[in-house]
């Protein structure tokens, strides 16, 4: 039976992302999704609620809160809807990009309601403009697509070295050989289950140094599990909390930035996961997975949580591990939605020390990088300008990452878009891809200087000089039958 044949019968090869592998398999890998953006996703209301003066409870209410709708977000994302979510390994939750903003808008009056319909309003805009950018993947090519991947893993770097540090700054024993050996444990754990283990053991190789590093935490006193049964066992998150959310101007044109950027985000997150599992992604599908996220992020607000994305970490836990299942992913919006529900349960997974992620998270944070350089590989680069297009776009998306007060001078709506170095890398190399391999007009027939120092080249005159068998040795040039071929002074070349 020939592949015509099995193609007009109807059988389609499956998708990496649509393997299943089971529910005790999707349990634990899920977990271990979780595992890696609780810190992540649980930070963001914690520090909009201490902008907002918030008591204990309300600041509780609004964790879970956004770990609820995390997992709403991730199963609409991963499982998807007609015309909404992409269907691949995406973990959603609430997005870094708008805590500036956020917390802005409350100090200048908005209070959390003003900050809820800040984020609602402007999550109705980015439905509505979602379909623009989902026309834009044929100007991400690899060229484009490396450039951020790479960005994206080399600028959650820092995240993990304040994980290794203990996660709190103003702790005395921040940056302690305490916190920095428990990290290295957890990194030396990933490589020796990744190194001894079976392919299973292997795969769970991050849950396992999180597990054995946060005992090994227990014992050293640097992890306290006696809070856990302080407060409710069940708190259902409640529509309307916080009030119905507010509408003012000024403050959803900021946020609405901010969406601008989630969208840039997203949309290099979803093309990136796609990339790593192999999954090819065209204009309907990002289309989807954007229109997903600002779906989420408009509901959010009724229930206390704010905007949705995806999590970048998570798109470096699918490159270490290996596993591209989304069911995998949608069990980790399960969980999640059950830690929402469940503020027992975030509470024991809030009490795994930062310093045992750092460990961990720096594996799979350079894995993203490294995924970005793998796709770099493919790309051409003699006798155009694409290495100066990389080195650009990497240079301007690591700008943030190395200075964050690089842009504190610049206008708002410009240093909140360049703020985020995932955003920076993806606009610089979308504009430099268009102007030189685009818009072809000027560009010069001769290799840059960058182009021109990167490689070895041989004029036509050279080369013409040059008879079949002709070999290089020493610095002499000989020919098929072993003779020396005589090389003119350089004066005599020139009068020839």
């Amino acid at each position: 039976m020939n592949d015509h044949s099995v193609a007009s019968m109807g059988f389609a090869q499956q998708r990496p992302e649509d393997e299943n592998l089971g529910l005790g398999a999707n349990l634990m890998y899920g977990l271990q999704h979780v595992l890696t953006m609780y810190g992540g996703i649980v930070a963001v209301p914690l520090i909009v609620a201490e902008a907002a003066g918030m008591s204990a409870a309300d600041a509780g209410l609004l964790v879970t809160a956004c770990l609820f709708m995390g997992g709403v977000a991730t199963l609409l994302q991963t499982l998807g809807i007609p015309f909404f979510g992409c269907r691949l390994p995406l973990v959603q939750g609430v997005s870094f990009a708008g805590v500036a903003t956020m917390v802005s808008i409350l100090h200048t009056g908005g209070g959390i309601g003003g900050v809820l319909g800040a984020v609602m309003y402007s999550s109705i805009l980015g439905l509505i403009i979602a379909p623009v950018f989902s026309r834009i993947t044929r100007f991400f090519p690899p060229l484009v697509n490396g450039c951020v991947i790479t960005v994206i893993g080399m600028s959650l770097v820092p995240v993990a070295a304040h994980w290794a540090m203990g996660g709190n700054a103003g702790a005395a024993d921040y940056g302690s050989m305490g916190n920095v050996g428990l990290a290295g444990l957890s990194l030396f754990l990933v490589l020796l289950f990744s190194k001894l283990g079976s392919a299973a053991l292997s795969r769970l190789s991050v849950l396992l140094a999180i597990v054995v590093g946060t005992v090994t935490a227990v014992f050293l006193g640097k992890a306290d599990f006696s809070q856990v049964f302080n407060g409710p066992i069940v708190a259902v998150p409640t529509p309307l909390h916080f009030g119905w959310p507010a509408f003012d101007m000024a403050a959803t044109i900021s946020m609405f930035i901010v969406i601008l950027v989630i969208l840039v985000e997203t949309s290099a997150d979803v093309l990136a996961v796609g990339e790593i599992v192999g999954s090819p992604v065209d204009g309907r599908r990002l289309g989807n997975g954007l229109r997903a996220d600002m779906l989420s992020s408009i509901i959010a607000p009724i229930f206390g949580g704010f905007t949705q994305s995806a999590f970048a970490q998570n798109v470096g836990l699918v490159a270490v591990t290996g596993i591209k299942s989304r069911f995998v992913v949608a069990f980790s919006g399960l969980i999640l939605i059950v830690f929402g529900v469940l503020p027992v349960m975030g509470r024991i997974v809030a009490c795994v020390p930062p310093s045992v992620l750092g460990g961990a998270g720096l594996v799979l944070f350079g894995t993203v990088a490294a995924s970005g350089i793998r796709t770099l590989a493919k790309v051409e680069y003699a006798n155009n300008m694409n290495l100066i297009i990389v080195a650009t776009s990497v240079g301007a998306g690591l700008l943030p990452v190395v200075a964050p007060k690089f842009y504190e001078h610049f206008p708002a709506w410009f240093a909140t878009i360049f703020h985020s170095g995932i955003s920076a890398a993806a606009l610089v190399a979308v504009v430099l891809n268009l102007v030189f391999n685009h818009f072809k007009r000027g560009n010069s027939d001769q290799p840059s200087v960058f182009e021109a120092g990167y490689g070895r080249a041989l004029s036509p005159s050279v080369l013409e000089a040059l008879a079949d068998g002709d070999r290089v040795e020493n610095g002499r040039i000989y020919d098929k039958d072993g003779n020396e071929v005589p090389i003119l002074p350089a004066a005599a070349a020139h009068g020839h």
